[in-house]
């Protein structure tokens, strides 16, 4: 029996061409500025050990809490004579890492949570949507910590927290999607064809759930990467010396009196990164979520 690869004709779907990326883009000149800025971002982090002047532990103690110059720290030091620009760059590596790690696991954990409720229905629907309404009782940031006091800290500990802080969320995304496409004419007819239920989904709904779940991936980069910058800053991320941005923050509000650049450099970094990781997410959901699509 021929499988059935009738398109879906009630979800609008827009084709995700390079051509009209760049059309796109040229048409938004903050998008492509946000690119920009994000592609800097991950290139320094990529190449933070030679584009960093010095190590991010490295102690001048010279120079401690020195400001801003033209000299060997052009964006001055610590209460401990580190280099802050070497430390910001560096500390792109970890929010870019715990960023896209949490997010990984909460789409992860989601696709499987959501893609099991929205196609087995009943009981099971029922059961799944409860655990994840628990999971949604609790803002994210909340919930990290709890789990943060359980698994205790580091980087890993922080990536596997926030990202099941974010399994809720993205559970209800992939349901509502599956239900949509399990309503539509062309899965209805391949059932009726013949094409066994695995098939199916394989080929007609887990394609039209993972193009969503991927869009609202991007989205929710700049969330994680908040929320984790928000544990380090509380105390309960991740642990000194590491150079992340909530934590250098916390280190210099004792100081923003006087000393105002050790809190100041780290916080403009990553404000920075999070408006520009949210006008792209912005930018490629109104590009090619197909729920926005509107017909010409």
């Amino acid at each position: 029996m021929a499988d059935v690869t009738l398109p879906a004709a009630g979800l609008r779907r827009r084709p995700a061409t390079l051509a009209g990326v760049w059309a796109y883009a040229r048409s938004h000149v903050w998008f492509l500025i946000a690119c920009a800025v994000a592609l800097a971002y991950v290139l320094a982090a990529a190449f933070a050990p030679w584009v960093a002047p010095h190590a991010p532990t490295d102690q001048d103690m010279m120079n401690f809490m020195s400001p801003p110059a033209w000299g060997p720290h052009l964006l001055g030091t610590d209460s401990f004579g580190q280099d802050l620009l070497s430390r910001t760059i560096y500390g792109a590596r970890y929010a870019l890492a715990i960023g896209l790690g949490a997010v990984a696991i909460g789409a992860f954990g989601g696709l499987v949570i959501g893609m099991a409720a929205g196609l087995s229905g009943g009981a099971v629907e029922w059961a799944l949507m409860r655990f994840v309404d628990a999971l949604l009782a609790l803002p994210s940031l909340i919930m990290a910590i709890a789990f943060i006091s359980i698994l205790g800290q580091g980087v890993d500990k922080v990536v596997l927290a926030v990202g099941v802080a974010l399994i809720g969320p993205f559970s209800r995304t992939v349901r509502g999607d599956v239900l949509q496409v399990k309503a539509q004419a062309f899965v209805e007819a391949a059932g009726l064809m013949g094409v066994k239920r695995l098939m199916v989904v394989w080929r007609h709904v887990l394609p039209n759930v993972i193009f969503p779940l991927a869009v609202q991936a991007t989205i929710r980069v700049s969330y994680a990467i908040l929320v984790s910058s928000g544990l380090s800053f509380l105390g309960i991320g991740v642990t000194p010396p590491t150079p992340d941005w909530g934590l250098m923050i916390a280190e210099g509000r004792s100081f923003v009196s006087f000393a105002p650049w050790i809190a100041g450099v780290p916080g403009a970094a990553l404000a920075i990164l999070l408006i520009a990781l949210s006008v792209v997410g912005d930018g490629v959901r109104e590009q090619f979520d197909p729920k926005l699509k509107k017909e010409a």
